[in-house]
């Protein structure tokens, strides 16, 4: 444990500071600074000696929470990158878009403010980076054993570093110019950095992993002739079809998906020059969804200047405090504010999207009621209709499942009732040699879970090929509790 009164002496959590708002929407750099260090080991002694670390349960790679946190309170740097690492293939990624379901189930949240787990972990990444502590871990020897992973976000390159560690030689495939996956062009720079998805991608081609960029699996070459070239498939594309709207209207210029306007303004952000790119300066914005992805929408729309903003969810809005029926340690729904609300725009819950409207085929505004459950049901209120103007209106209403990609036709490779690749107890898809993880096999998820899926695959492969494996496997493809590899 760490302090052994830390929780009685400090008890107000103090989170990382944020950037002032007038700074921080003229670029796209991150919106939080670093903490200083003597507050940072303070709110590390917190962490309680609690006898049953819960925060275990709560993290689906099964981190070593009090360990770290520990480390941290001494001022042990490089250990707790050890004690991180161990479980972790990217605490960068966590620590900055982890929605921290360990710190819902902290042990001394259940009379006082969790512990910031999140904090310290990007806490102690951020400074291995600083001083080098980082290092490829190449394999000492190699099995002669192939495998294929397609896709480049986090599960894929948590299966490609696993399996690359014990010696299998392994080709990441991806279909955009650059590794990352959405890490990179779905998760705006104010959230993420892209050179904390650079430097990875380097650690990892110094231990052995190759990547293969510009190639789509299923069309430039197909999933039989990845079966044919290797000894096993992982598939990692994810869950990227997205949830459409179909109410009238909908044909009207000016209507995209969250993803047509995040990707490309990314992309821009870096450097590329976009044609006919989805632009909110000067215009009037509603997005639809009220969730991570939409609040990606808002802050990139503030960034754009946008003469205003509007986000419409359907649902209630989520109470403040932790509803009794989501009792601690499980993860609740809370309304949280996240760093793109504190820069303005407006938010409305109870709200039914009834119509798009326009004119001369362009979008003017969407028509909207109060919502209203009838037989469990969310309707519109008939009544209570009215018009916001709107110039460009995005769907962040999420996804569906992945995208078939040839993956049916070419290895018969089944899809269950969810839209999602299906897979058997070991991540195996009805196709002997092709697996899948991450959202891919789950349905839109976290990216916690994506790593942790990414590290059980990559076990899981590792025990096809090889009749054993030492790898971990912290999580299951399926509820059952999944059997030891």
């Amino acid at each position: 444990m760490a302090d052994p009164r830390g929780f009685l002496k400090v008890r107000q959590r103090e989170t990382q500071p944020r950037r002032p708002v007038p700074v921080r929407i003229m670029d796209w750099k991150e919106v939080y600074e670093a903490q200083e260090k003597g507050t940072l080991k303070a709110q590390a002694g917190r962490c309680m000696d609690c006898g049953v670390p819960f925060c275990h349960q709560g993290c689906p790679l099964g981190n070593l929470i009090p360990e770290w946190n520990d480390l941290t309170w001494r001022d042990k740097g490089e250990e707790a990158i050890e004690r991180l690492h161990a479980t972790n293939n990217f605490p960068e990624f966590t620590g900055r878009l982890c929605p921290a379901p360990c710190e819902a189930s902290c042990v001394l949240g259940i009379n006082q403010p969790a512990v910031t787990i999140k904090q310290v972990e990007v806490s102690i990444i951020d400074e291995a980076w600083d001083n080098n502590w980082v290092h490829p871990l190449p394999p000492a020897r190699l099995t002669g054993k192939t495998v294929a992973v397609v896709g480049s976000g986090p599960a894929g390159l948590a299966v490609a570093q696993q399996l690359t560690r014990v010696g299998h030689t392994v080709a990441v495939y991806e279909r955009d110019d650059k590794i990352g996956g959405l890490l990179r062009y779905g998760i705006p720079d104010f959230k993420m950095e892209k050179e904390q998805v650079d430097r990875r991608v380097e650690q990892m081609k110094a231990e052995g992993t190759r990547f293969r960029t510009g190639v789509a699996v299923g069309t430039d070459v197909t999933w039989e002739q990845l079966r044919r070239r290797y000894d096993a498939v992982v598939v990692c594309t994810g869950a990227t079809v997205p949830r459409d709207l179909p109410i009238p209207g909908r044909d009207l210029d000016g209507i995209h998906f969250a993803m047509d306007y995040l990707v490309p303004a990314n992309r821009a952000v870096a450097g590329e020059t976009i044609e006919n790119q989805i632009h909110a300066q000067g215009k009037h914005v509603v997005i639809l969804g009220g969730g991570d992805t939409g609040a990606d929408c808002l802050g990139t729309a503030h960034r754009h200047g946008a003469a205003s903003v509007t986000t419409l969810a359907i649902g209630k809005q989520p109470p403040a405090e932790r509803a009794s029926h989501q009792p601690w340690p499980t993860f609740p729904t809370l309304f949280e504010v996240a760093s793109a609300h504190e820069e303005g725009g407006e938010r409305t819950y109870l709200a039914s999207t009834v119509e798009f409207v326009g004119e001369d085929g362009k979008l003017t505004g969407v028509k909207v009621a109060e919502t209203e459950f009838v037989d469990g049901k969310r309707l519109p209120k008939a009544g209570t209709e009215r018009i916001i103007p709107a110039d460009l209106v995005f769907l962040s209403l999420g996804f569906t499942g992945a995208e078939p990609a040839g993956i049916t036709e070419q290895v018969n490779a089944e899809f269950d009732g969810r839209g999602n690749v299906a897979r058997d107890g070991y991540y195996m898809t009805n196709t002997e040699g092709v697996f899948v993880a991450g959202d891919a096999g789950r349905g839109q998820s976290l990216i916690v879970w994506a790593i942790a899926e990414g590290r059980a695959a990559a076990a899981a492969v590792d025990k096809y090929l090889m009749g054993s494996t030492i790898l971990p496997a912290p999580v299951a493809p399926t509820d059952r509790a999944i059997a030891v590899l």
